[in-house]
């Protein structure tokens, strides 16, 4: 009996091998056939290799993402960060593409890489994810690793990647949404004939909304902390993390910022230690913005030109109340105080009331 089982057994695990190779076989053969085609190999090795998602502490909207596995698909890697209006102005782009190629093969990454130190709190971008409804992946790239793989140095930055994994397009910064379209619509149409399929492709472009008259915007980006230090605060030989009495310059200068009350100079920001005080800034822009935030619910009051704001040049994040224009600064994050009409030069002073404000940037529209 021992036996003949023991010449039994040799063919029935022969059978299950072939049974197993079979399947595979089959399996294999029925994928899409993605792989680079032998002409164009040379003509695909002039573009760099997309460098992988590395170094991510938490994931937004997604598992955990490799370049490797979305091999067969077009990828467009966008890095930004919640508080930047550079960024902002160009999420509903993004939602736009993502809402209208997603089931053509399109993947959105969008890899936030902080500024400040608040930018990198899960609980800050996360709901900064659910404020813009943003429906694609979102990566937590807290410590730059990713965005040093990508040699990337500006927010926002957006890489088109093909579905052999080469970085085929890249832009830096607002604008080019019609270049950037068309590109997305080629390396898709690109694996639609690779998978033989026809081209389902809406060549129809995503409206663009208004945008800033970049070279009507007189003044630049201000920051306020001292690793940022552009040079536009209006004092010299501050130190680093001490408090300062300051008092308002009778003959400012455009462009500079000036203070008045006690400021602690740290780091990435202006910290309010009194109970009160007041920024000022002659600018030449249609609409400011403010990075500040605030864990003792402090509130901003804005006046433009000596004067409240008003229905006309109050931004979305100010509300009239006993006809003062105010805004309320608790959560880290941009605050739009003016929406104007036209570039001239303008005046604003924010009186903040509330120990522990802090504001970081100011940024113009």
């Amino acid at each position: 009996m021992k036996s003949t089982n023991f010449v039994k057994k040799p063919f029935l695990l022969a059978a299950v091998l072939i049974f197993i190779v079979a399947a595979i076989f089959y399996i294999e053969s029925q994928k899409p056939d993605v792989s680079i085609v032998k002409q164009n190999s040379t003509e695909k090795t002039k573009y760099p290799r997309a460098p992988d998602f590395a170094g991510i502490e938490r994931w937004i909207n997604s598992e955990p993402l490799k370049i490797e596995q979305l091999r067969g698909k077009v990828v467009l890697v966008d890095f930004w960060t919640y508080t930047c209006i550079n960024c902002i102005r160009t999420l509903p782009y993004l939602k736009d593409w993502d809402k209208k190629y997603s089931d053509k093969g399109l993947v959105i990454v969008g890899v936030h890489t902080p500024e400040f130190e608040f930018e990198k709190k899960y609980e800050n971008v996360l709901k900064a994810v659910n404020d813009y409804q943003l429906k694609y992946a979102v990566a937590q790239d807290n410590n730059y690793v990713t965005w040093n793989m990508y040699q990337n140095r500006y927010w926002p930055h957006k890489f088109l990647i093909d579905i052999d994994g080469y970085i085929r397009y890249d832009h830096i910064g607002e604008g080019a949404y019609e270049e950037t379209e068309k590109m997305i619509q080629t390396l898709l149409q690109e694996r639609m004939k690779r998978l033989n399929q026809k081209n389902g492709i809406d060549a129809n472009m995503t409206k663009p909304s208004e945008p800033a008259i970049h070279g009507s915007i007189g003044t630049p980006e201000i920051y306020f902390g001292y690793q940022f230090d552009r040079g536009n605060l209006g004092y010299q030989g501050l130190k680093p993390d001490a408090v300062s009495d300051f008092k308002l310059n009778p003959k400012p200068f455009r462009n500079l910022v000036y203070l008045d009350g006690k400021w602690k100079y740290n780091a990435d920001n202006m910290e309010l230690v009194g109970d009160d005080g007041s920024i000022f800034l002659i600018y030449r822009a249609k609409d400011v913005n403010i990075v500040a935030g605030s864990e003792t619910n402090s509130t901003a009051v804005a006046f433009l030109d000596t004067e409240s704001l008003n229905d006309k040049n109050k931004g979305t994040d100010v509300a009239m109340k006993d006809g003062k224009s105010i805004a309320n600064v608790n959560e880290f994050r941009l605050y739009n105080l003016v929406s104007g009409e036209d570039y001239r030069e303008h005046v604003i002073q924010i009186d903040a009331i509330g120990r522990g404000f802090k504001i970081y940037t100011f940024t113009f529209g």
